[in-house]
């Protein structure tokens, strides 16, 4: 199976969807899975059908190092 940007997360099959520990209880929260090929996927746990984004682990280290960093803090309220 091609896994690509934008295919429902459904689709995606035999693989572990993730939250993180600190997600708040309603269910608004990000899931990430680990893709047979090494990428990432992630997905909107409200929409779990929905689009599902797919990153390489490269990318997804350049994001959690911005994170990190608290480069998108000024995003948040």
């Amino acid at each position: 199976m091609q896994f690509v940007n934008g295919m429902a997360a459904n689709e995606i099959t035999d693989v572990i969807w993730q939250k993180g520990s600190s997600s708040i209880g309603d269910g608004n929260c990000v899931e990430v899975a680990k893709l047979p090929c090494g990428d990432i996927a992630m997905r909107n746990s409200r929409f779990p059908e929905g689009p599902a984004l797919v990153f390489t682990p490269t990318e997804l280290e350049a994001f959690t190092a911005g994170v990190k960093a608290a480069e998108f803090d000024h995003m948040i309220g």
